[in-house]
């Protein structure tokens, strides 16, 4: 048998302030300084981090748009990957470039204002290692209403084949989880389009780099149940039984429940941003999972608060 081997994660929470990058990144920093060279393995920042999210249209958000490998979420993640010694995952407005940009397009406002809907980019992710080398980019597939205004949407989810502890490693961002708007889902049926890519990929871990909103309910509460139900319903196949009996990820088990189910792990880690932007409150709640199939359940094996800010580091045994 197998010894298991440790695996180290830490995510990164906190809440932005839209527009305003170098503040973003200096406040990224500070709560890394608690993080020492070879103590992680992945490091994940949420979704457009460093930016803020909520931007309404092309006009508002190209000012904030990064050069892919150059703008400073890249040089941010290739200086933390390179001190730490590990990979880092961080969210970023990515701009369109070459033919990708729209032709004919300038950079005046005027041109903005009178086509507020105009792709000028796309909402990615950048994929660091240990030497501060780049290792891979993604673009959202599912976009958010709020990104359509400006975003160029991705072809596909995305996975990365890397060393042990991590190993294969399948990506997606926020409204991945979700379904293409002209889809119907059930909870039975789905579709559900990540989680079903995640199995035939054969994934070790699942991460969600996230701007997910708050789901305004049970606020008295410090941590937002409801979407950490949420998250784990929309990935039932990675913990789904086959016989209609489900259980919710708030749940307990004990440990021979899980001995006793052949199915494989996947580890899930979410990272969800905090705060609040021009009235939209977001969930924070950033989790790690355990999702084994054929449990019946997933595992919700720890979490951060709603509006908790910090570095919350998982140390795990797979």
């Amino acid at each position: 048998m197998t010894s298991p081997i440790s695996l180290r994660i830490a995510v990164v929470q906190f809440a932005p302030k839209i527009g305003q990058v170098q503040v973003n990144l200096a406040r990224a920093k500070e709560l890394c300084r608690q993080l020492k060279p070879r103590s992680i393995d992945l490091v994940c920042f949420p979704e457009m981090i460093m930016s803020g999210y909520n931007f309404e249209n092309a006009q508002a958000i190209f000012p904030h748009l990064e050069h892919p490998k150059t703008g400073p979420t890249s040089r941010f993640c290739a200086e933390l990957a390179s001190q730490l010694k590990c990979y880092v995952f961080a969210g970023y407005p990515e701009r369109l470039l070459g033919d990708e940009a729209p032709k004919d397009f300038t950079e005046s406002r005027e041109e903005l204002e009178t086509d507020s809907r105009t792709a000028v980019g796309a909402n990615s992710a950048v994929l660091y290692g240990p030497g501060g080398e780049w290792v891979g980019h993604y673009r959202k597939t599912n976009l958010f209403v709020t990104d359509k205004s400006w975003a160029k949407p991705g072809t596909g989810f995305a996975t990365f084949h890397l060393p042990s502890p991590l190993r294969t490693l399948s990506f997606g961002i926020c409204n991945d989880l979700n379904v293409a708007e002209s889809d119907t889902w059930t909870l039975e049926e789905g579709p559900y389009e990540i989680a079903n890519y995640a199995l035939t990929q054969n994934a070790d871990i699942l991460v969600l780099l996230n701007a997910w909103l708050d789901s305004s309910k049970e606020e008295s509460e410090d941590t937002d149940w409801h979407t950490l139900n949420y998250w784990a319903a929309r990935l039932r196949p990675l913990w789904a039984n086959g016989d209609g009996n489900t259980n919710s990820a708030a749940e307990n088990m004990q440990e021979e429940d899980v001995e006793s189910v052949n199915g494989k792990e996947m580890i899930v880690v979410v990272c969800n941003r905090t705060g609040e932007e021009k009235g939209k409150i977001f969930a924070g709640s950033s989790a790690i999972y355990s999702m084994r199939q054929g449990l019946g359940r997933p595992k919700l094996l720890d979490m951060m608060g709603r509006k908790e800010e910090g570095v919350r580091v998982w140390n795990l045994f797979v």
